[in-house]
Formats: structure tokens, C-alpha cells, sequence
């Protein structure tokens, strides 16, 4: 062994440092500040280590620690001065390093002794690589997708938080499917421009036909019979206090308005992703109903496809596989699906799966039978499952870099 091993702890302020020996030994641990000149003084100390212990190889670990991580990693690679040495840079999922320490007994908790098990966990060589961060055309979309990732989560929790106070207003109108979706621009202003269930209930039905007709832009086929089940839903919903009322139609107003701001955000998100993704050749755009947005997803985490050994390392790497529980002769059926996993390239490749669903015929039909196998969590299990399936076309495709190609029916 000719390697000296870096266990790095990352805070947002302090990196706590640890070099250990080839052989396990304690060279030395300190502290430096999580900026450049911190950065800097940590490389001098690495390089004088490496000459002192006449070392040529060097492995440098740290967490995965959101962004704080980040511009560390970026000056290690770029730094000249440890380019001479066969050097390795290894983003550490914590929940590994977590499982690693366990297996020490009654290790105390604080920086040092996590800058010594990182170092340690590089020692033993059992750890995840992350080669594709060679490439910054990866981390660049990923950035964006992530970001997107987010928006899309918050849009959500916006619109259930919106249906919660939509309910005390309109209790009836959110019961029944008066507009085909409930976020319209038809349905937007039915909520904001009417201050309560009475004033909509009492409105004259040829002007509420009117004032539909007119925010739907004459694309209701019925506008009459619209007006009629918003009508009978004002006059079903509960009549609030007009303290209350009044205070439900500002937070309705104010989480329109997120809404219509998230959306934008999405949109724009969408664009820079479509432009960033161009950098990047791939096939995976071929498949019906997967666009730049779902595949630059999964392209930004998916990285190099060869870093992965086959379609099911990739797949339990987004959290795509099932927990095994066997014991002597006995083995369970139903296993749950694992917790861990990358949560970007999961939900990037079930949406995906879900898109392809609605244009491929062999995908819907496989969907169809998974849902109808089970009488709870019908949907989330089928999609899970037909992502499983779709993680195979996308590790195929990567790895080959063919065109899709429709499969044969018999």
C-alpha cells in the first residue's frame, strides 16, 4: 500500500481534517476554514504528509454535505499541485459512512472522530464512486434539475395547503368535480373574484354563464351547464363568518399568486434545462413521451452509464429495488421497497415511466396488471414497478446509445 488517506469533515464554516497512514496509523488531524485560503493550506499539508511518508497515491473522502461540499471538491480537482500524484476524490454518502462507524463500539461523536472514520472507510475500499463528477457538464444540469426538482415539490405542497383553505371556503365546489382541474385559469377566478359561497349561489345564472364564458375563452363546450354545477356547489358549501371569510380569501389570494410564481419558475427552469441538456448527446429523447426536462433528470444523476456495473446496481442506486427478508427455508413475498437511494433519479424516472405510460401500449398494459394485483397503495406500487422496468430501457439505451426502437408485438 503506497496511499495516504484524507478524511475530510465539512461544515459550512471548518473542515476538520484527518490523515491517516496506509497501514490505519495517525499521521496527523487538524482544522483549516471551508474557503480557498483554508483549501490552500490543506493542500500544502497534504503534499508535505505524501513527501514526509514518501507516499505517491492519495484518496480524499468527504460526505455528501448539500452544497457545502461543492467548491471543496471543484479546487481539489483543479489544484495543480497534487495533479503529479495518482490521486482519487471520493463524495461519501453519509448513510454509508453512518454504517461503517457503527461497526467501531462506543466511538464518541464529534468532527475529529468523523474526519477519522471517513479516512478509515477509504482505507477498507468498500465505497461508492462518484467518477462522473469529472465531468462538469453533469454537475451543471443537475444543478438546474435539482432545482426544478424543488419547485415541483413546493408547487405541490402549495396546491394542497390551497385545497385545505379552498374547502373551508367552497366545501362543496372541491367535493365535486365542477371544473376538470381544480387550477384553471376558469377556476382561479371563480375563487378570487367572488368573496363568498352566498354571493356566487345568488348571482344571476345568465351572467355567471357569461363571466365563464369569458375567462374560459369560449373553450367550455357547455358553459351553461358549468355555471349550473358551480351554482348548486355555493349553494351545498358551508357559510363562514365574515371574519373568517375574509381572512380565508387573502390566504386563497396570496397562494394564487405562489402558485402562478412556482409555475413561471418551472417554466423557466424547463428552458435553461432544454439549452444545458444539447451539451450532452443522448438517446433517451427517442422514447415516446420522454422530452429534454425527464431526460436531462435522469442524465444529470445517472452521470457516466459505465459506472455502473449492470441495469440493476443503477436501479437500486435510485431506490428502484426491494429489501430481501429469508431466514432458514422460509422467505417472504411482500418486501418493501428500500428507503434509501437517490431521490432525484427516482422521482426523474417515475415520472418518466408515467409519461411513457400514456404513449406506449406494452408499458400501460404492464402498469394495468400491477395495479390491479393489489387492493391498496394500487398506483404508487404499479408506477414503482413499471419505473423498475423503465430503469432497464434507460440503462439499455445509455449504454449502447441506440435510438428506441418499439418492441415487436406478437
Amino acid at each position: 500500500m503506497n496511499t495516504l488517506y484524507v478524511g475530510i469533515d465539512v461544515s459550512s464554516n471548518n473542515n476538520v481534517i484527518y490523515l491517516m497512514k496506509p497501514d490505519g496509523s495517525k499521521h496527523s488531524n487538524f482544522k483549516v476554514a471551508n474557503s480557498l485560503n483554508g483549501s490552500k493550506e490543506l493542500v500544502k499539508r497534504i503534499i508535505s504528509a505524501l513527501n514526509s511518508l514518501e507516499l505517491t497515491s492519495l484518496s480524499i473522502g468527504l460526505e455528501a454535505t448539500s452544497v457545502y461540499g461543492d467548491n471543496l471538491v471543484y479546487f481539489l480537482r483543479e489544484d495543480g499541485s497534487i495533479a503529479t500524484y495518482d490521486k482519487q476524490i471520493h463524495v461519501l454518502n453519509p448513510k454509508q459512512v453512518k454504517k461503517f462507524k457503527d461497526s467501531y463500539n462506543d466511538l464518541p461523536k464529534n468532527d475529529y472522530i468523523d474526519s477519522f472514520v471517513i479516512a478509515d472507510c477509504l482505507r477498507f475500499g468498500r465505497i461508492n464512486k462518484e467518477a462522473y463528477l469529472d465531468d462538469y457538464r453533469y454537475k451543471a444540469l443537475q444543478n438546474l434539475t435539482r432545482a426544478r426538482y424543488f419547485a415541483v415539490q413546493n408547487l405541490t405542497k402549495e396546491k394542497q395547503r390551497f385545497l385545505n383553505y379552498l374547502f373551508m371556503k367552497y366545501s362543496s365546489i372541491t367535493q365535486e368535480k365542477v371544473f376538470s382541474c381544480k387550477y384553471g385559469t376558469t377556476a382561479f377566478a371563480v375563487y378570487e373574484e367572488f368573496d363568498s359561497a352566498e354571493q356566487l349561489a345568488e348571482m344571476d345564472l345568465h351572467d355567471l354563464t357569461e363571466f365563464i364564458k369569458a375567462k374560459g375563452k369560449n373553450r367550455f363546450p357547455d358553459p351553461d351547464a358549468v355555471a349550473k354545477a358551480i351554482q348548486k356547489a355555493a349553494r351545498g358549501s358551508y357559510r363562514l363568518p365574515k371574519t373568517i371569510n375574509d381572512s380565508v380569501n387573502q390566504v386563497l389570494s396570496i397562494s394564487i399568486s405562489s402558485m402562478r410564481a412556482l409555475e413561471s419558475q418551472i417554466k423557466e427552469f424547463d428552458k435553461a434545462i432544454e439549452e444545458q441538456v444539447k451539451l450532452i448527446p443522448n438517446t433517451l429523447q427517442s422514447i415516446p413521451g420522454i422530452g429534454p426536462v425527464y431526460s436531462a433528470g435522469i442524465i444529470a444523476e445517472v452521470g457516466d452509464i459505465n459506472r455502473f456495473k449492470n441495469q440493476a446496481s443503477m436501479a437500486k442506486y435510485a431506490g428502484l429495488a426491494w429489501s430481501q427478508y429469508q431466514s432458514g427455508d422460509f422467505e417472504a413475498e411482500q418486501t418493501h421497497i428500500i428507503q434509501s437511494g437517490n431521490r432525484f433519479l427516482k422521482y426523474y424516472l417515475c415520472e418518466g415511466a408515467w409519461s411513457h405510460v400514456c404513449c406506449d401500449t406494452e408499458y400501460k398494459r404492464f402498469y394495468d396488471i400491477k395495479y390491479k394485483e393489489v387492493n391498496r397503495n394500487q398506483h404508487k406500487r404499479a408506477l414503482a414497478l413499471t419505473a423498475r422496468k423503465f430503469a432497464r430501457l434507460v440503462y439499455s439505451m445509455l449504454k449502447t446509445n441506440q435510438l428506441y426502437k418499439a418492441p415487436v408485438s406478437k
